[in-house]
């Protein structure tokens, strides 16, 4: 029941604050047509009451032969009680005694039933039930009849008001107009409210992505241009200091690879030719991972702009290079799949996992499928894969697979979050899934637009 409840709650603020008020506007309706049918039911028993009681006060005030010649003679007098049909009313019966006894009389027995008074069958009746389906037109009695003395009966008859119809017809319309009046205004207030909103929660997204965004327009409410006050200051406080960090990281890559290739040259002067490759492999080694490290902390700063690529044609490209220098990594066929993407950053990440599946896995398979509003790029090795428990370690900084931090069997442990903070940046995510058949399969999840 509460997932139902949850699903047909509308995610807005502003539709929740509608559906409240529009449930609260029904309640109130509920409580006032309970209050007016109430007192209109009490009204029409009293109208059809007052008459029968008049008449029968009246018939007892008179005898016979004090009754004038010729005047109508409403009441009905007898020996024994009557015989009725109909619906016995005990609400009719009670307020008739009331009304008796405030005259002062006091029955021994009192009755009242409500029967309905057919019309009379004609051609004309035929097309008035036509028009009339729900018998509006049929007469409903009140026949009310006390016993006075013992033995002695007198009984009298009224008509009986039918108005819930007119009633709820009335009320519709009421309601109607209140929440015309109501919620109209209520859905401006809430679309001035929501667009700001809206702007800055689309702002702040767009910040967490890319590391950039346009300030918001402060408008609205006082307290939503407050908030949108705050979160300029904010924006401009870290994009400051996010540029701050560029020069910094800009500066230590700069002093950082001056004396790395001020060894490279030294290398050279080497004679044992066995250990001037090994100091080679040294500096090309510290030169990757200070592009690594560079390249993660400014991740989410890309100045590369994003451009539509065939990421079947882009992946074959890297693929090819690695076959060049005798890798073990072939390319499944593929389908055309264009999306919008920073390509250098792609192909990186791309590389990144080839080379993964090559160290740990001797060879690997490049595949790109198109599915529904997203790309996936899957590169899958014949490896030992990795434990279920540390598939998520796995992609934290300087987190390897293989713990002896030994060179020859992989990096700095940069790769996987690198791969990470570049797919996270287009939107996408890293998936890292154990094949059944053995292997680890690594997997670029891009959306399409």
């Amino acid at each position: 029941m509460t997932g139902i409840w949850q699903r047909l709650l509308p995610k807005s603020l502003v539709g929740q604050i509608i559906l409240i008020v529009a449930l609260a506007l029904f309640v109130a309706q509920a409580i006032n047509f309970t209050l007016l049918l109430r007192e209109r039911n009490r009204m029409l028993l009293t109208t059809a009451t007052a008459p029968a009681v008049a008449r029968i006060v009246d018939g007892l005030d008179r005898s016979e032969s004090d009754r004038p010649r010729g005047a109508p003679n409403r009441v009905g007098f007898s020996n024994s009680r009557p015989f009725l049909g109909g619906v016995r009313r005990a609400d009719a019966e009670k307020r008739a005694l009331d009304m008796l006894q405030d005259v002062g009389i006091r029955p021994i027995n009192i009755m009242a039933f409500e029967d309905v008074d057919e019309p009379r069958f004609s051609r004309r009746s035929k097309v008035r039930d036509r028009f009339d389906p729900l018998g509006a037109r049929k007469v409903h009695r009140l026949t009310l009849t006390i016993e006075y003395r013992p033995g002695l009966w007198v009984t009298a008859q009224s008509r009986m008001g039918k108005g819930l119809l007119r009633l709820n017809g009335w009320l519709v319309g009421q309601t109607l107009i209140l929440y015309v009046i109501v919620l109209l205004p209520l859905l401006w207030v809430g679309r001035r409210l929501a667009r700001p909103l809206k702007e800055l929660t689309e702002a702040a997204r767009q910040f967490a992505t890319t590391g950039a965004a346009d300030p918001v327009q402060e408008r609205g409410p006082g307290d939503v241009r407050d908030m949108t006050m705050a979160f300029n200051a904010m924006r401009a406080r870290l994009l400051s200091m996010l540029d701050e960090k560029d020069r910094m990281l800009g500066a230590i890559g700069h002093d950082l690879r001056t004396p790395l290739a001020s060894l490279r040259v030294r290398t050279e002067s080497v004679e044992d030719e066995a250990e001037r490759a090994r100091m080679s492999d040294t500096i090309e080694e510290m030169s990757r991972m200070l592009d690594d490290i560079l390249s993660l902390a400014r991740a989410g700063r890309s100045m590369e702009p994003s451009v539509k690529v065939d990421l079947s044609a882009l992946a074959d490209a890297v693929v090819e290079d690695f076959i060049e220098l005798g890798s073990l990594v072939e390319m499944a066929d593929s389908d055309r799949a264009v999306a919008p993407v920073r390509p250098q950053l792609i192909r990186r990440a791309l590389r990144n996992l080839i080379e993964n599946a090559v160290v740990y896995g001797d060879r690997a398979r490049v595949s790109v499928v198109g599915e529904e509003a997203v790309i996936r790029i899957s590169v899958s090795d014949e490896g030992p894969g990795i434990a279920e428990d540390r598939m998520d370690e796995m992609m934290e900084p300087f987190t390897r697979l293989e713990g002896s931090r030994n060179r020859e069997t992989g990096g700095a442990g940069l790769g996987l979050a690198l791969v990470r903070a570049i797919v996270a940046e287009h939107g996408g995510s890293l998936r890292l899934v154990n094949r059944p058949e053995g292997g680890l399969e690594a997997s670029l999840i891009l959306p399409v637009h």
